[in-house]
């Protein structure tokens, strides 16, 4: 049994990243953790060509992933959210299973699978999307998480002027930006246990398919 984490955020090492590996920390069986981060994996772009054998023919970055995506049992992918939805990079990836829709999508119905969505306000949007995914893939979702973590403009060095930006919208005219307002996953133990106890609800999961066959 393995399972295949994913983390769809442009960035590395940050709050997307550390959720997914907080769900597999817990996890007895094989893992291999992969970020998106500076990887090149465009759209579908609709070309039919993966109809007769079910394999993408655009090249890109995603060709080498595909195999990984085939030989796991299971996911855990993570994303951030951008504009109230999943983030373009994840949405790419996600748009690329196509290849796996055709004749019945044997490489990757069955599975099952965890989701993680984080964002300036919560991670729920990317949550359901990641759902939507999953169902049209005939991947079951055996749980989901959901935490805040910090919007760009907490960093970006405008934020405490800014009237448009995530510091007023959440927080309202005059925050200031200091460690106590900026949003961390260390603030927010419960959703790091959620997705570690996540983790290991995936893993018994998976014990079972392991006893039975």
């Amino acid at each position: 049994m393995k399972v295949l984490g994913i983390s769809g955020s442009p960035r590395r090492d940050e709050n997307s990243e550390r959720m997914v590996k907080e769900v597999l920390s817990t996890i007895t069986c094989e893992t291999e953790f992969i970020s998106l981060a500076r990887k090149k994996i465009g759209p579908c772009i609709s070309c039919l060509g993966c109809i007769e054998d079910n394999i993408c023919k655009v090249k890109d970055d995603m060709s080498e992933l595909r195999q990984k995506i085939v030989a796991a049992d299971a996911y855990v992918i993570g994303a951030p959210n951008y504009y109230s939805m999943i983030n373009g990079l994840t949405h790419c990836f996600m748009e690329r299973f196509y290849q796996f829709r055709h004749q019945e999508g044997k490489g990757v119905s069955g599975k099952i699978a965890v989701a993680v969505g984080v964002g300036g306000r919560n991670g729920d949007p990317v949550v359901d999307n990641l759902k939507t995914f999953f169902q049209y893939n005939q991947i079951e979702c055996v749980g989901a998480v959901s935490a805040q973590g910090v919007a760009n403009c907490f960093i970006c060095g405008y934020g405490e002027t800014c009237k448009v930006g995530a510091v007023h919208m959440f927080f309202g005219p005059g925050t200031k930006v200091n460690e106590e307002t900026t949003p961390s996953l260390d603030k927010q133990p419960e959703k790091l246990e959620e997705a570690r106890e996540l983790g290991r609800k995936l893993d018994a999961r998976l014990q079972g398919f392991a006893a039975a066959t």
